[in-house]
């Protein structure tokens, strides 16, 4: 039996339990971060996002615009095109965790788009059993979630897109009850909402673009996996960011992008002791709408302000071009210790060959060998379809 892969199918089942119970021990840490039902949509899935720092919400127009921001499909260069990522998953702690992320687009006009994605996240194989420990069957925990965009340029500078989600997480994979709750598979509709505005630059006689971009992904319902469970918020986020590129001559370009991100969920409170023993908590009631939890989430960490910038996490992401074919990228990411404390840099190559392309990204943590996330690698294979 994989032990880090039973504690991590365990935790997402009773998760509103253990909440409850760990804030005391994380009160004691300083540590109170936000935790949400299906953390698979907030992977990056494509490797030239992956390998500039995760960010891509204002980074040039791509074909894996969709999870970034949609929007950003009205400025790209090809007609259409598909793409195929794949990424073997914290491969320090298990070996068969894999995330699959296929993709394809079409422009209908000078003014439209649509775009679909199927995102999957396999688990690998759990050995589930009773609670006297004896065999009952060998599971394949798995969560998917299929989107649907479509994107709108409004001028010759701006564009804006709605997507629609459909979530589905089988962590039980087939258990009927754990631990005498019934258990079954979490479902959740969601959407995003994104805008892109995209403009010519000339700097020193040198051409280029400035580009910003914001979108809000996963504005949906609440998660549960079982009929007598809390439910869970899903992981609504808001991502904006800017983008600079100057075509230093015919043949090079360089490009800078920042993403920063907050996740529109209620902070968890913190539950304390007063000198008299007596229990209270500090914070806010996480027991609310999706609509009052996205506002209340602004305004909800137990130590205030200070809290609630701790919660925004960081992205920087630098790319090289070199004659459209080559390109070299790097990137950091930043989150603040009590919330997570992902702190990695990235790096990557592209190589185009129409209508052939492939992208390739590196991960390395700053915490250390140890650091599950630590080399982490992903993979994509892109084929332009139309023309450009």
């Amino acid at each position: 039996m994989n032990l880090y892969k039973t504690f991590f199918i365990t935790l997402c089942l009773f998760f509103p339990a253990l909440s409850a119970m760990a804030d005391n021990t994380l009160q004691r840490n300083q540590i109170n971060s936000v935790s949400t039902a299906v953390p698979f949509l907030t992977i990056a899935p494509d490797s030239r996002s992956a390998a500039m720092g995760d960010i891509g919400v204002a980074t040039s127009p791509d074909i894996n615009s969709l999870h970034w921001n949609p929007a950003k499909y009205m400025f790209i260069e090809s007609d259409a095109g598909v793409a195929l990522s794949y990424s073997p998953w914290l491969r320090g702690l298990v070996n068969d965790m894999n995330l699959l992320y296929l993709i394809g687009y079409k422009r209908i006009d000078n003014t439209q788009t649509i775009a679909g994605s199927l995102r999957y996240f396999n688990m690998g194989d759990i050995q589930f059993t009773d609670i006297n420990g004896s065999f009952m069957l060998t599971g394949r925990p798995n969560e998917f979630a299929i989107d649907a965009a479509y994107s709108r340029m409004f001028s010759e500078k701006f564009s804006a897109a709605l997507a629609f989600r459909f979530i589905r997480s089988d962590i039980s994979s087939g258990i009927s009850s754990v631990s005498g709750q019934k258990a079954k598979a979490g479902k959740s509709f969601a959407a995003d909402i994104a805008v892109y505005y995209h403009s010519d630059l000339e700097v020193s006689e040198k051409t280029g673009y400035w580009a910003l971009g914001a979108d809000i992904s996963n504005i949906g319902n609440k998660m549960t996996y079982s009929n007598e469970q809390q439910k869970t918020f899903i992981p609504i986020n808001l991502r904006i960011g800017g983008s600079i590129g100057l075509n230093l001559d015919s043949y090079n370009k360089l490009s800078f992008s920042v993403d920063i991100n907050k996740l529109l969920v209620p902070t968890p409170p913190l539950y304390l002791k007063d000198r008299f023993g007596n229990d209270s908590i500090v914070g806010k009631n996480r027991d609310v709408g999706v609509v009052q939890g996205m506002f209340q989430s602004f305004s909800d960490a137990p130590d205030g302000f200070l809290e609630e910038m701790h919660e925004i996490t960081y992205g920087f992401g630098l790319e090289y071009l070199y004659n459209n074919v080559f390109a070299v990228r790097s990137g950091y990411f930043h989150e603040h210790p009590t919330k997570g404390n992902r702190r990695y840099f990235t790096m990557g190559v592209g190589l185009k060959m129409k209508p052939v392309a492939i992208d390739f990204s590196y991960l390395i943590a700053t915490r250390g060998r140890n650091n599950p996330l630590n080399n982490t690698l992903r993979l994509t294979l892109i084929l332009n379809l139309g023309k450009d």
